[in-house]
């Protein structure tokens, strides 16, 4: 035999004998590795069946869509002091978001108007009807420059209105 072939079979010879507990181990990892491949195979036939499952025989009952809450402001133009406070916290106890409130630019408007800014009709007349102003005293007005759904100014009628009752 030539040198290389010498070493070439000295190498092949020079495995390390197997140690005595080696055929244990190789058993508990056999073991281990066939316990994990049964959980995640458990563990997928649970999540395919569970997604396979039967819808409901009826669909669910559909949710009423809450109201959207309606921004305004209150403007004072009547006159009469603390008045503009009043509607606020009537308003906002009726689940208005009032987010201003301040005296109207006159203070002799005859009658209380309630505006739609934005147009938004049915959320000016929600709020006339709240504070029980006439349907004919809704205007609207769409302004881009105002952050409100609707304005309420208030009038020389406001003891017939109902914050005050």
């Amino acid at each position: 035999m030539t040198e290389p072939d010498q070493q070439r079979g000295a190498q092949q010879e020079g495995l390390e004998p197997s140690s005595p507990g080696s055929g244990r181990a190789k058993t508990v990892l056999n073991g281990l590795i066939v316990v994990l491949l049964l959980t995640v195979g458990y563990l997928s036939y649970s999540y395919i069946s569970r997604g396979a499952s039967s819808p409901p025989s009826h669909p669910p009952a559909e949710q009423p869509k809450p109201q959207k809450i309606i921004q305004l402001d209150v403007l004072n133009g009547s006159g009469a002091r603390g008045i503009a406070a009043k509607f606020m916290n009537y308003l906002r106890g009726n689940g208005f978001d009032v987010v201003e409130m301040k005296n109207y630019k006159v203070s002799n408007i005859p009658r209380t108007l309630v505006v739609d800014r934005v147009g938004n009709r049915a959320a000016a007349q929600r709020v006339a009807s709240a504070l029980g102003v006439s349907e004919r005293n809704v205007i609207q007005q769409i302004n881009p420059d105002y952050f409100v759904d609707v304005s309420v100014i208030i009038g020389g009628d406001y003891s017939s209105l109902l914050p005050l009752h």
